[in-house]
């Protein structure tokens, strides 16, 4: 379902509560063909709608938004079968980021040996500790992954 040219997950609103106080502002609609494309979207996005006394967000703020967007899309693209969806918006709770793939296989943790060297595995647990809210939706075509980043 499109709404406004925008490809959301189905319930982001259950997800991260309502939208008070603050009209989102979103990004441009379509899909990224990478996840530079889509940090690019974010960057964008959170210039229009500055946050900080200064008039931007923290830089470390826009490093944790930039970074869950970079392993969001990611992983889509190499365990997802391909990102089929993206959004993003600033609203009164935050970065909301909605980015959908065509796989059902829902994201997993890999348990590690700590004598053990290991390449990847990082990301999903990343995103997991940076973001408020977090959820896995299921469809018949894959998956929503429909994640809060707090800018304050």
């Amino acid at each position: 379902m499109t709404v406004n040219g925008i490809h959301p997950a189905g319930g982001p609103d259950e997800a991260v509560g309502d939208r008070r106080d603050v009209s989102p502002v979103r990004a441009a609609p379509g899909v990224p063909q990478n996840a530079a494309a889509a940090r690019a979207v974010v960057t964008r996005l959170l210039a229009a709608r500055a946050g900080g006394p200064d008039g931007r967000a923290a830089d470390v703020t826009v490093a944790d938004a930039l970074l869950v967007t970079s392993e969001l899309v990611t992983n889509a693209l190499r365990h997802g079968g391909g990102l089929t969806g993206f959004a993003a918006e600033v609203n009164a709770e935050g970065l909301l980021l909605t980015v959908s793939d065509a796989s059902s296989t829902p994201p997993a943790v890999t348990v590690r040996l700590p004598e053990a060297d290991h390449i990847g595995g990082y990301g999903w647990p990343l995103v997991r500790r940076l973001t408020r809210r977090l959820t896995v939706t299921f469809h018949p075509g894959g998956k929503h992954i429909v994640a809060l980043v707090a800018l304050a």
